[in-house]
């Protein structure tokens, strides 16, 4: 009996599994209800300067790791603004400066590792900038973001694609507004080269970094009247 009930458990687990596999490969598959999208109506973003909010944002990168796996890091200490022109966003700029002393990967040993003169030199070279230098709008809701990168002692012009997520209200008043942009760049043009050349070719850690911007811009509501 014992046996037949263990066929029957196996045989009703491996219907559900095809089932669900199934669902997902014939386009068939229904999200339930949290994980839909919410319909959310958006304000038009009000003209202003903006500080991006640290604890709501991500200066982030990812680069290969031996040819087979990507790592993923991010810059945990950061400020940042965006002065938005409403009336013309080709007018609106962004910067922001990221602390390399704040680089976080998820391992301390790999963590401290890039601090070093092999990688960012974070003694030497504490802070990696950003300041935008030209906005263009590529289509509807579609924007490319271009400015100087400085890393180390090397300051290059770089693009970001970029989306706009926004305008909301926030609790305390306040004003808020997504920025999600990506693009990629080569370390090496910013003279951190340590690595390694694989055997069966490739590199242990890729030149190829994928940098990662997820950012929340606010701006404070005003102040309670008598403060």
């Amino acid at each position: 009996m014992k046996t037949n009930r263990n066929k029957i458990a196996f045989a009703v687990t491996a219907a559900l599994i095809l089932a669900i596999f199934s669902a997902l490969f014939s386009g068939s598959f229904t999200p339930t209800a949290a994980a839909k999208a919410v319909d959310v109506k958006y304000a038009p973003i009000p003209a202003g300067a903006y500080n991006i909010d640290p604890a709501h944002s991500i200066i982030g990168f990812a680069v290969r790791h031996l040819e087979i796996n990507w790592v993923e890091g991010r810059f945990k200490d950061f400020t940042g603004t965006v002065n938005f022109d409403d009336k013309d966003i080709t007018k609106s700029t962004v910067q922001f400066t990221a602390k390399i002393a704040s680089i976080d990967t998820g391992v301390d040993a790999r963590n401290n590792h890039l601090k070093t003169a092999d990688f960012f030199d974070a003694a030497k070279y504490p802070d990696l900038k950003f300041v935008s230098t030209k906005v263009e709008r590529k289509g509807k809701d579609k924007y490319l973001l271009t400015g100087d990168l400085t890393i180390k002692d090397v300051t290059k012009t770089i693009s970001f694609p970029f989306t706009l997520t926004g305008a909301v209200k926030d609790p305390w008043g306040g004003t808020r507004f997504g920025i999600q942009a990506e693009t990629v760049i080569n370390r090496q043009d910013y003279n951190v080269k340590w690595g390694h050349a694989l055997a069966e070719g490739g590199l242990d850690v890729g030149n190829n970094i994928t940098v990662k911007l997820q950012l929340e811009a606010v701006k404070p509501g005003p102040k309670p009247a008598g403060n």
